[in-house]
């Protein structure tokens, strides 16, 4: 029988999202690819430090501890195939089952996404995130500069999501950018019984509430969203989700008020957000990505 993903929620991954490459990476970036690869070989029993995203892949691969393989973390690189030895061998070092890697060496990797199946995309480089999207899957350029997630919920996954553009397409954020806030509250509350079309997110939050109701007794998800909606507003995204069948655990309605210590609070994994502003505020007090979709990032 042929081996497939296609009953588990799969993660593709940059190396610079899930380990601290930075020291590396500036050494490719000044022209130096052969020192960049050679310094990696050098390294190979140098376990790499955790990224970003460490803390999501983490606890997303303790839903595989009851011996149900449910998530599958991919390791999806322009990295070239010796760096990429590293990369496996720190995943092993820390305890980060990585069966999987596509190394690119310096090529776009984002068209491997599709035979993989992937639900999220998490990589360093913009245009790889942009062109993910573009191609219909859920993907964010992770902030390296970002806080790394709390270690205070070891048995939760928590990712919070913005709301227009990212689990909700643009419709709204648009008339809310051509006509002001007023114009976006009586758009709203006139459709309020409409839901909203699906954003790029969507299929992610699908997943993972697909992933909470497979069980497992050891881990959970909780998911917030975050937005900067307020009453009447609200009621569109709340009966959106009741449409697609799917639960958030928080709803934040925060009516302009800066995201980050509402953020700090929830204490994520991982926060998803369209607009630049927010997503460099957020990563001040959590994991934070830009999802380059939408309106706001005109392409």
């Amino acid at each position: 029988m042929p081996v497939t993903l296609g009953d588990k929620l799969v993660v593709a991954i940059s190396s610079r999202a899930l380990f601290n490459l930075e020291e590396e990476n500036r050494l490719f970036e000044s022209g130096d690819p052969e020192g960049y690869m050679r310094l990696q070989f050098e390294r190979l029993d140098v376990p790499a430090q955790p990224g970003i995203a460490y803390s999501l892949v983490q606890k997303l691969l303790r839903f595989n501890e009851d011996g149900t393989e449910r998530v599958e973390v991919v390791i999806l690189s322009r990295n070239d195939p010796v760096s990429g030895m590293r990369v496996f061998r720190s995943g092993g070092a820390a305890g980060i089952k990585l069966q999987r890697g596509v190394f690119t060496q310096g090529r776009p990797p984002y068209g491997y996404l599709r035979p993989l199946g992937a639900h999220l995309f998490l990589s360093v480089n913009a245009e790889d995130v942009r062109e993910a999207l573009n191609a219909g899957f859920p993907a964010a350029r992770v902030l390296v500069e970002s806080v790394k997630a709390s270690d205070a919920y070891p048995n939760e996954v928590r990712i919070a999501f913005d709301g227009d553009a990212v689990l909700f397409s643009d419709e709204a954020e648009r008339v809310f950018q051509a006509e002001g806030l007023d114009a976006f509250q009586l758009h709203e509350s006139s459709k309020a019984a409409l839901p909203l079309p699906g954003g790029p997110f969507k299929p992610l939050l699908a997943a993972l509430h697909r992933l909470q109701l497979a069980g497992n007794a050891q881990m959970r998800i909780r998911t917030a969203l975050v937005t900067a909606r307020s009453a009447p507003a609200h009621e569109r995204a709340i009966r959106t989700l009741m449409n697609w069948n799917i639960r958030v655990d928080e709803a934040m309605f925060l009516g302009g008020l800066p995201k980050g210590e509402f953020l700090r609070e929830f204490e994520p994994d991982f926060f998803f957000d369209d607009q630049t502003g927010h997503v460099d505020a957020a990563a001040r007090h959590v994991p934070s990505g830009h999802v380059s979709s939408g309106v706001s990032n005109p392409r």
